[in-house]
């Protein structure tokens, strides 16, 4: 699969709106990608505020919609990847006018459709996300997706926070792009140090 660069870049806005609702961490993180890193995003802090949500999530919405009416890109859904997916997909969806939904694990830790959601052959399905760093959860989402007949077509989220190394494997739709210090596990800065590593995350490595 190709790779793509950042469709939409920094904005300010996004970014205050992280700090005022105490969104941003710092310390040593164990992300949900099993990489550490040295800035966290709790960006359901942020969510929990409909009015911030949304001021947060309209960028990105203006500029999916300029593409739209560009036919630069052509969406039928939003899919969500819980946890930290399902408010910024519907958020999207209320403002694009589109369904939107998500995917969960299911008991035994795999990515899943489940109740009662189905996508159609040949539906051009935008992934949404709160936090991107290796796109993990997303493309768990679009093998189920595409496994039912769906085609993914972009991916958007609140904060991009990928290293230069990572590329988004579709056109990236990012409200803020933060360079965050992150590494692997078995080479991390932080854990030569002895600092103590944290999980703040909601899901099992």
């Amino acid at each position: 699969m190709p790779a793509f660069p950042c469709t939409f870049m920094l904005m300010q806005e996004p970014i205050n709106l992280l700090r005022e609702s105490g969104a941003m961490l710092d310390g040593h993180f164990l992300l949900s990608s099993g990489r550490h890193a040295d800035r966290y995003f709790q960006c359901a802090k942020l969510l929990q505020h409909p009015e911030r949500a949304a001021a947060a999530l309209a960028p990105i919405a203006e500029h999916i919609r300029a593409d739209i009416s560009a036919n630069v890109l052509a969406i039928d859904a939003i899919v969500g990847p819980a946890m930290g997916g399902i408010i910024v997909a519907y958020e999207l969806g209320r403002q694009l006018g589109l369904p939107a939904f998500f995917t969960e694990r299911d008991e035994h830790g795999a990515m899943s459709l489940r109740r009662g959601f189905e996508v159609k052959p040949g539906q051009k399905i935008l992934i949404a996300e709160d936090v991107v760093t290796t796109a993990k959860s997303s493309g768990e989402s679009a093998q189920v997706l595409e496994a039912l007949g769906a085609k993914v077509v972009a991916l958007a989220c609140v904060v991009d926070r990928r290293s230069q190394d990572i590329a988004a494997p579709w056109p990236l739709y990012a409200a803020c792009k933060v360079n965050v210090a992150n590494w692997p596990a078995e080479d991390c800065a932080l854990c030569r140090k002895g600092i103590p590593v944290v999980k703040p995350g909601s899901r099992k490595v």
